[in-house]
């Protein structure tokens, strides 16, 4: 009989930040290392990514990403470096 591996939870949300991060940067046409920073810098995974993380994880892959870009630019805005 075949044995299935079960991943714990926190290992399945942080893969889901991480394809998050690649997602946007691929949207962008930039590094993750520059998407990972400015998402760093306004507190974008800490606040909106893994709090979301239920209802944003049944979302497309695209919508998601673009989702992201929109809540980044507006974060930058209010939150960037005066």
């Amino acid at each position: 009989m075949e044995q299935l591996i079960e991943i714990p939870h926190t290992q399945v949300v942080m893969a889901f930040v991480a394809t998050c991060i690649e997602s946007v940067a691929r949207l962008l046409g930039v590094s993750y290392k520059d998407v990972y920073g400015r998402m760093k810098r306004v507190g974008l995974i800490e606040n909106y990514i893994l709090p979301g993380y239920e209802p944003l994880h049944s979302e497309s892959r695209e919508n998601i990403a673009q989702g992201i870009v929109d809540c980044l630019k507006e974060w930058e805005k209010k939150y960037g470096d005066d």
